[in-house]
């Protein structure tokens, strides 16, 4: 019996050395490449089918990420009410997601009700109807959810800070005006989903307390379909010239949303790791260097945030806060005042320890599920790494030193370089 009178002994995060559960690789008859984590103790899982069906492919803006949404609003044999009604039915969820480069669909299920599933899945892929009526209530609808979005600080700001990174014609810049939604038809949907959802490359993620047959299961109802290889067309960076821009949204309103940014390299460069070390002692947690100052002492803000986009193919350093709009300018000095403090003067070592554990910690959380473990492993494997990528970035955030960090301040965190926007 232990001696519940003795407090138990505290290890540092630091002092774990968090593994990455491999996960098994197989390819279907179609050669569509299915990568699965088989663990948990409950009997539930995870499928994701992940389409190269990004608005990075689309030739007109709104048609990938429509394509998306009315995937789930009709085929030949179930209209969109009866297709909810199947998954509701045995108590799963399928949901639909498109990004920059790829879109989703995903399942999450009891196991035994997998077999069930399946066949409306595949349906889904394969006979989406894209209807006439759907495409309008959703026209309607996103066009009434922009006019909202649109009065928001917080929304604009998020839109044109992406404009002056990487250019309004840019995948990552381009965002939705209201007459985009009215030039949508129909046909357009259908062709998009004919080239990159029936006959397009798509990987397949799966997780959880797995059926025996998975394979087979997954084999009969997708290893016949049609692939291509998809060739990822090119998109020139367009960023703005000017550097600093003042906007007003609400002439009423009361509060700003600031966005201060520099464009990035992505997850391949050499200093992409070590660097994600820096962003949290400068403002990736709650204890951070910008949150201790703005928040907790200042005063400006209920939270200010520091992170790197997470983008395949080029990323960006994004700082981000909402201020009253008479503390905005005093908000953004005081960020750059510790900037300067990361270039001019070392991190000691207690608060690099903390850093350190902050970040090691926040690792072995997300490793804990077998769903957090295909999502580290869907990120590495749609960013071209591998589990080495895994262990380098543990090796890194552990050994990284105050004068490795002050170097990487001096490179990167340089006011001029930094693109500074507030909305009111």
């Amino acid at each position: 019996m232990p001696d519940r009178s003795i407090a138990p002994v505290i290890v540092d995060a630091v002092d774990f050395n968090p593994k990455l559960q491999p996960c098994e690789k197989w390819t279907l008859k179609n050669g569509v490449e299915v990568y699965s984590v088989n663990a948990g103790a409950e009997e539930l899982m995870s499928l994701e089918l992940v389409f190269y069906a990004g608005n990075w492919f689309e030739q007109k803006n709104l048609v990938a990420a429509t394509t998306n949404f009315l995937l789930k609003n009709g085929t030949r044999q179930r209209n969109a009410f009866q297709i909810n009604e199947h998954f509701e039915y045995y108590g799963a969820h399928l949901s639909r997601a498109c990004y920059n480069e790829t879109s989703t669909l995903s399942l999450h299920t009891l196991t035994k009700h997998v077999r069930e599933l399946l066949p409306v899945v595949r349906e889904l892929v394969t006979d989406a109807q894209m209807p006439e009526e759907e495409l309008s209530i959703y026209q309607q609808n996103m066009k009434q959810r922009l006019k909202v979005n649109l009065r928001k600080a917080d929304f604009v700001a998020g839109r044109l800070i992406d404009v002056y990174l990487f250019g309004e014609e840019h995948p990552y810049g381009r965002y939705t005006k209201d007459e985009d939604f009215d030039t949508l038809n129909r046909e357009e949907l259908l062709q998009f989903y004919r080239q990159y959802y029936q006959q397009g490359r798509f990987i397949i993620f799966v997780a959880g307390k797995l059926p025996s047959d998975l394979e087979a299961l997954l084999n009969e109802y997708f290893g016949d379909l049609p692939t291509q290889p998809v060739t990822l067309p090119t998109h020139a960076l367009q960023p703005a010239t000017e550097k600093k821009y003042r906007i007003s949204n609400d002439p009423d309103g009361v509060q700003g949303s600031i966005r201060i940014a520099r464009e990035f390299p992505n997850r391949h460069h050499p200093d992409f790791i070590r660097v994600q070390t820096l962003n949290s002692l400068f403002g990736g947690f709650f204890g951070s260097r910008l949150m201790s100052n703005i928040r907790e002492d200042k005063g400006y803000t209920y939270g200010i945030h520091s992170y790197l986009l997470n983008h395949i193919h080029d990323s960006a350093w994004m700082i981000s806060t909402e201020a009253g709009k008479e503390v905005c300018e005093a908000t953004i000095a005081e960020v750059y005042k510790e900037m300067k403090e990361l270039r001019e003067v070392a991190v000691d070592d207690e608060e690099l320890s903390l850093v350190k554990n902050f970040m090691i910690g926040s690792i072995l959380g997300d490793l804990d599920g077998p769903f957090q473990i295909i999502g580290r492993w869907k990120n590495l494997i749609l960013n071209g790494l591998d589990d080495q990528y895994f262990y380098k970035s543990i090796e890194t955030i552990k050994s990284i030193t105050p004068q490795e960090l002050q170097e990487l301040a001096n490179r990167y965190l340089v006011e001029k370089d930094f693109y500074e926007l507030v909305v009111v």
